[in-house]
């Protein structure tokens, strides 16, 4: 296996220096060696072991609310169509937290996405939730999440719980995931490549695409002052020259959108809040 590996990565590398960008180089050797060494199958699995521990364990609270989970989720669907688009054959889940103190979202193999209310009640718009989702979404087709874990765990540990061999290892991820450690680390170019993809996906579906953008100012500028802000700050650090890569990005990509949908957000916070 290890063989493999190095064979693709010194192939996609190769290929890589006569073509492209150096930040999509880097995205496409990492996204192969992912693929590689775990399936879309075992993604899915780590993803539905890691919900299940997050579920029995760390006690995560769903919103039970149909009216807010239906809204979330019909958001994200016309995200995740994009997503697609680039990445076949993921079936998403999209999970609702109700934890209105915490502003924060996450993405696990095999295409589970979360969102807390505190993400809800945060944005101002429509369009900075459809961007957070765009976001993490793209975590899931840059398979970001699988090579995070195998830099942070190991190869072998990776593989062993997708098999359901490394308990340990989903328990450790699961209690990280849900606040209570580090989370996953992602690297620079793969928070870039996020980003890019949420922008993106936005667009294609008529949202503003500097939803993200104004999103991240929005954090960055409570940053100190809302305790819970902090979880979705320290996995994604919104640096000035991040956000003028992403509003540059939009502005040379000719990315358009002007659907805000403050209005719609509005009447579910509301439910929220409640």
């Amino acid at each position: 296996m290890q063989r493999i590996l190095l064979a693709v990565l010194g192939l996609t590398l190769s290929m890589g220096l006569t073509t492209g960008c150096a930040t999509i180089k880097r995205a496409n050797v990492g996204r192969t060696a992912a693929a590689i060494l775990i399936s879309d199958e075992q993604e899915e699995q780590l993803g539905r072991q890691v919900k299940q521990e997050l579920e029995t364990k760390e006690k995560i609270k769903y919103v039970e609310d149909p009216a807010v989970v239906e809204y979330v989720r019909n958001v994200s669907t016309r995200i995740l169509q994009q997503a697609n688009k680039d990445r076949k054959n993921v079936k998403w889940k999209v999970n609702v937290i109700d934890d209105p103190k915490m502003v924060n979202a996450f993405a696990t193999p095999g295409g589970y996405l979360y969102v807390y209310t505190g993400l809800l009640l945060a944005a101002d718009n429509e369009a900075e939730l459809a961007g957070v989702m765009g976001h993490e979404a793209g975590h899931v087709v840059g398979r970001h999440s699988a090579q995070a874990m195998m830099l942070q765990y190991g190869e072998q540990a990776v593989i062993e719980a997708a098999l359901g061999k490394n308990a340990n290892m989903v328990a450790q991820l699961a209690a990280s995931l849900a606040g209570t450690g580090a989370g996953l680390a992602f690297s620079r170019g793969n928070e870039t490549e996020a980003d890019e993809l949420g922008a993106r996906y936005t667009s294609a579906v008529g949202y503003a695409p500097q939803g993200l953008v104004t999103f991240f100012g929005k954090l960055a500028a409570q940053e100190g002052q809302t305790p819970g802000v902090l979880k979705w700050l320290s996995t994604h650090p919104p640096s000035s020259e991040r956000v003028s890569h992403l509003t540059t990005y939009i502005s040379q990509k000719g990315l358009t959108g002007s659907d805000l949908g403050a209005d719609r957000l509005a009447a579910i916070k509301q439910r929220v809040r409640k």
